[in-house]
């Protein structure tokens, strides 16, 4: 009998800096924010002794990546300052860094030059919400630092994407952006692209839950799909249930977006995700 692993991705590593660093398992990205105002309260850290408790539980607990942002793109965020921004994030950064120098840290951000500070700083990899569609000179950037690079669907921006979620065919379309922005990205030398269809950015809850439903879809695409549902509205308005309620949905969930191609888990509880993670490895045996 065909396995359901039959069409995974077949590029299984990333260039980290000139290590290779291997995707053949799906790994764990543990979101930690220097945000007041993300949506999950429990990513939030600020001072810098929460901002090492943090890290160093998620890395206990199995992450690969940690995944640093400075401004939060929940729906309706305010916008913050370039200053502002820069100085969370490369703050934050370098703490990480000081104390975890091998650890793998992705930067949060649409904005080219808090990519540049904060690769600069220590970080190895840039993870865009915009998909380069918010700063003209990301690519230029990426291209520039020749780092690996994670692109998002989003339209518009965290203020009004809620507003722009009207789409002839969701996943063709999601198939075209990232066909002609891969196309661009390559055509400038960047080799190392992760994609992430953006789930609940410019989506409403049945649109997100099609794109978890047809993910493998994006397979074709020859590269790294990451999937960020970990407590989103999707799980917990659906269910009837608080935020905080959401482990369990996000969870299910979790497995789906394995079973159908997802080599990268963005998540709040990596303790849990790991688990996940290791029990779907033990079905593809």
């Amino acid at each position: 009998m065909e396995s359901f692993t039959a069409k995974r991705n077949p590029k299984r590593s990333l260039n980290i800096k000139g290590q290779l660093f291997d995707l053949s398992s799906p790994v764990i990205m543990g979101i930690l924010n220097v945000t007041p105002d993300s949506f999950y309260a429990g990513s939030r850290v600020q001072s810098r002794g929460m901002i090492l408790s943090k890290a160093g539980k998620m890395l206990e607990d199995g992450a690969a990546i940690l995944d640093v942002g400075g401004y939060s793109t929940r729906p309706g965020a305010d916008n913050i300052t370039l200053k502002e921004e820069l100085k969370r994030t490369v703050q934050a950064v370098e703490i990480i860094k000081q104390e975890y120098p091998s650890c793998i840290v992705s930067v949060d951000t649409f904005r080219s030059q808090v990519a540049k500070a904060a690769i600069a700083s220590g970080a190895d990899i840039i993870n865009d919400v915009s998909g380069g569609q918010l700063d003209p000179q990301m690519f230029a950037t990426v291209s520039e630092l020749n780092v690996p690079y994670i692109m998002m669907h989003m339209r518009g921006t965290p203020e009004n994407m809620t507003e722009l979620t009207v789409y002839d065919d969701l996943m063709n379309m999601l198939l075209d952006f990232f066909q002609s922005r891969l196309h661009d990205l390559r055509a400038m030398g960047v080799a190392d692209v992760i994609i992430d269809p953006g789930i609940g950015f410019a989506k409403k809850a049945e649109q997100s839950f099609e794109v978890l439903k047809y993910l493998n879809y994006l397979s074709v695409l020859d590269t790294p799909i990451m999937v960020g549902v970990s407590r989103k509205s999707l799980i917990y308005k659906s269910l009837g249930i608080t935020q905080e309620e959401a482990l369990n949905g996000t969870t299910a969930l979790h497995m789906h977006a394995l079973m159908n191609d997802a080599g990268l888990l963005r998540v709040h509880d990596v303790k849990e995700a790991f688990e996940t993670v290791k029990l779907y490895n033990l079905l593809r045996r």
